[in-house]
């Protein structure tokens, strides 16, 4: 192992291993079935050893794309492993440089056309802040804050449950008992799916939802892009008037002219983000979008967009356009993204309770009251601690 000039020691790369984990439970939003999806979980092995293993940084791709372990193991992990472990030295606490590590891994690539790349290298770039926290012996939001300069929430973030998904034989009733059960656990705001129903129907489920939760503010809902521009028109005039906490996704994602149309004609907060996966796809939405300043919400997601260094970027645009960190609430409710938001500052964050296990959801440990969550004190980003998660990252590590 090379030393560094600070006295760290510099940890190589030994090994990089891949494993696709099906996502449990059986259930559905207006255009996707999950009961087929998996999950990309990824170790990056490094040469320190300590208690007699290897130290190894965990991560994967985010929730609701599926997994990648052939664009991992045929393209961006060999890369890695081919690569000269001087070249990807630098980074936080002595691990290799994330910048670095997306480099080697996107050598020969063209621009454009990002898709479930963007996923892959995410899922290897995120290893390596697990990695470096790990290194550090401090939870991953401490390393991240460091590194990027940023000012951390110290007394947890807001937090809010998605859930009010479509269950085969769903009825009012079962939604009713779902939303419930999040109030029981903590959470005062929740997020629910419309577009799978009739409009009727779904505002019924709507004005469910807000009686349960004790007003409007309280609920979001989602069509995760569901309507072409009349029927989101339509649904949003209709839902316009209840006060709601946002609209998500009415409209295709790349549909900007659709964006601008709601925002133009509705004063709900409208978000999205959550399917755009560069900063140019991020452009493309602020400068055509209309979205409106300290009103609308952004939904990106690290781990669906190249990793932390392309998130940052992401933020750095969005403040430049007028935007707060109050805006931003990335979607993939998991600890990742809990880590991140704690560590930037920004708006608050997803929740999975119950739903999309092993990976959805956070860990006994976490720490949440009265709609606000803090991460555990666990080194890196806590993966271990999650239950269901332990048998694939054994299986990985072993």
């Amino acid at each position: 192992m090379a030393q560094m000039a600070t006295g760290l020691t510099q940890a190589r790369i030994m090994d990089i291993r891949e494993v696709s984990v099906p996502l449990s439970g059986a259930l559905a939003n207006a255009v996707v079935n999950f009961a087929s999806h998996d999950v990309s979980l990824v170790a990056v092995i490094s040469d320190v050893i300590r208690d007699g293993r290897p130290v190894a940084g965990l991560a994967f791709n985010s929730i609701g794309r599926f997994a990648q372990p052939g664009l991992l193991n045929r393209r961006f992990i060999p890369r890695l492993l081919a690569a000269d472990p001087e070249t990807l030295a630098g980074g936080p606490n002595g691990a290799p440089d994330p910048a670095k590590i997306r480099a080697a891994a996107m050598r020969d690539e063209k621009p454009g056309g990002h898709g479930d790349r963007a996923s892959a290298v995410a899922a290897l770039e995120l290893a390596i802040w697990d990695l470096a926290a790990k290194l550090g012996d401090e939870p991953a939001w401490v390393t991240i804050s460091r590194a990027l300069g940023s000012t951390p929430h110290r007394n947890g973030c807001d937090v809010y449950a998605a859930g009010g998904y479509y269950y085969s034989g769903d009825t009012t009733r079962t939604l009713t008992d779902e939303l419930k059960s999040y109030l029981d656990l903590g959470f005062t705001a929740v997020k629910m799916k419309i577009g799978g129903a009739a409009l009727a129907q779904d505002l019924t489920r709507v004005e469910q939802a807000i009686a349960i939760l004790g007003g409007a503010g309280n609920v979001a809902v989602d069509a995760n892009g569901r309507f072409d521009r009349a029927a989101a028109l339509d649904w949003g005039q209709r839902l316009d008037g209840y006060g709601l906490r946002w609209l998500e996704e009415m409209g295709d994602p790349l549909d900007l002219g659709t964006h601008a149309a709601l925002t133009k004609a509705l004063q709900t907060p409208i978000a999205t983000g959550e399917n755009l996966f560069s900063r140019q796809d991020l452009r493309n939405l602020i400068g055509f979008g209309g979205a409106r300043p300290l009103r609308d919400i952004f939904q990106m997601d690290a781990g669906l967009s190249y990793g932390l260094g392309e998130y940052a970027g992401m933020i750095a645009d969005l403040e430049a356009a007028g935007h707060s960190r109050a805006q931003i609430m990335p979607h993939g409710g998991h600890l990742i993204n809990l880590h991140i938001v704690t560590a930037l500052g920004l708006g608050g964050c997803e929740a999975y309770p119950k739903v999309f296990e092993p990976f959805g959801g956070y860990s006994a440990q976490c720490q949440l009251q009265d709609g606000r969550i803090s991460p555990s004190d666990a080194p890196g980003f806590g993966l271990e601690q999650k239950q269901g998660l332990r048998p694939h990252i054994q299986g990985l590590l072993e």
